[in-house]
């Protein structure tokens, strides 16, 4: 059974890695959902998951224009 360490670190067994499709180098993201418990989500899979969702009908016509035009 895998235990934190001192430097909170923890040792993910292989086989519940290779289960969820994450390997070594993968970039993730560490959630606390409460009552001892925390998920680990592959963020390349996430950004997948909602990149391009907001589409011309999420802002007003102009507003991103307008926002990038603040950038300079």
């Amino acid at each position: 059974m895998p235990v934190i360490s001192s430097k909170n670190q923890v040792t993910i067994p292989v086989d519940a890695l290779r289960e969820a499709g994450l390997a070594a180098g993968d970039d993730v993201i560490i959630t606390a959902m409460g009552d001892g418990n925390i998920s680990i989500a592959n963020a390349a899979a996430l950004l997948d998951r909602f990149a391009g969702i907001f589409d011309d009908t999420v802002y007003p016509p102009g507003y991103l224009e307008q926002l990038r035009s603040e950038w300079d």
